[in-house]
């Protein structure tokens, strides 16, 4: 009997899946550079240099301090799962159909969405743990576009790229800025009885929609991820990916068939494990600021 290694097996699939309903795969593409010094722990550039001084027109040039050195951070989010799959549930025939339903049901169901609040809720641990941005003004119509021009101020301030950055918002929050006072919008009428009113951006910020469910400020993860106890609902990021690192360091997905070994007996074994995490740059932490509830 055999062994399949699906992580390689739906690795394209796997990929448009969670491009498609994960909310925060933005998150992944900056700092590629940053890498792995073990297993388990991951270093981050902690850089600083000293300014110009006046020359003085002899020979030689003033010296200045360059500090160079990494910050290591270890990796704790390391999940995993099996399930037994009785050999009466799955047609043999097609197999590879049948794993990957039960794939796209557990990605889509647990594990995305999962993905999604341990790194938000990761993000306002970070922001805690650094003092950085937290505002629990409540935001309403008449005050949102006053409490996002401050935020982008504050970026602006602190030199944080203006192009690129990304506005991560509940429904309830993209519903507030539909009606925020002071924004000037035009509807688009793309086809006969059909008006789009969605918001895509505004000053060129992306505008990203996460289930309020995904953007809590803690989770408990003993058995699948639930909103932790003393909760509270974040409203929304407003973030330039540059300032974190966000890494997935191992992906393990097999299926093992009958008399694979003594545990399969007559039926399927479907293991999933996922290693990874997020971080946020010290250094540059300016770079996130979030909404919370008081």
């Amino acid at each position: 009997m055999a062994v399949y290694n699906y992580a390689e097996t739906f690795s394209n699939l796997l990929q448009e899946v969670y491009k498609k309903e994960l909310c925060s795969d933005e998150l992944t593409q900056s700092n590629q550079g940053v890498t792995f010094i073990n297993a388990q722990t991951i270093k981050l550039p902690r850089m600083s240099v000293s300014g110009y001084k006046d020359h003085t027109r002899t020979i030689g040039f003033n010296a200045g301090t360059l500090s160079n050195d990494w910050e290591a951070k270890k990796l704790t989010h390391d999940r995993d799962i099996e399930l037994f799959i009785d050999p009466m549930d799955i047609d043999e025939t097609n197999l590879t159909l049948s794993v990957a339903n039960i794939q796209h049901t557990f990605e889509t169901e647990q594990a995305i969405p999962e993905k999604d609040s341990y790194r938000f809720s990761k993000l306002f641990s970070e922001l805690t743990t650094y003092s950085g941005r937290i505002d629990h003004t409540v935001v309403t119509a008449a005050n949102f576009l006053g409490a996002f021009d401050e935020e982008m101020s504050r970026m602006d301030e602190a030199s944080v790229p203006e192009e690129g950055r990304i506005l991560y918002v509940t429904p309830a929050m993209a519903k507030i800025i539909k009606e925020a006072e002071g924004i000037q919008r035009v509807m688009s009428v793309s086809a006969p009885n059909k008006i789009v009113r969605t918001v895509h951006s505004l000053d060129d910020v992306q505008i990203e929609k996460v289930p309020s469910s995904r953007m809590k400020t803690v989770y408990d993860f003993t058995d699948g991820c639930k909103p932790g106890s003393a909760a509270k609902q974040i409203n929304f990021i407003l973030i330039h990916p540059s300032c974190v690192v966000a890494r997935d360091k191992y992906s393990y997905i097999k299926l093992f068939t009958p008399g694979t070994d003594s545990r399969t007996a007559d039926g399927y074994i479907y293991q999933n494990r996922n290693y990874g995490d997020l971080f946020l740059l010290e250094k540059k932490v300016a770079g996130c600021a979030m909404n919370t509830q008081a």
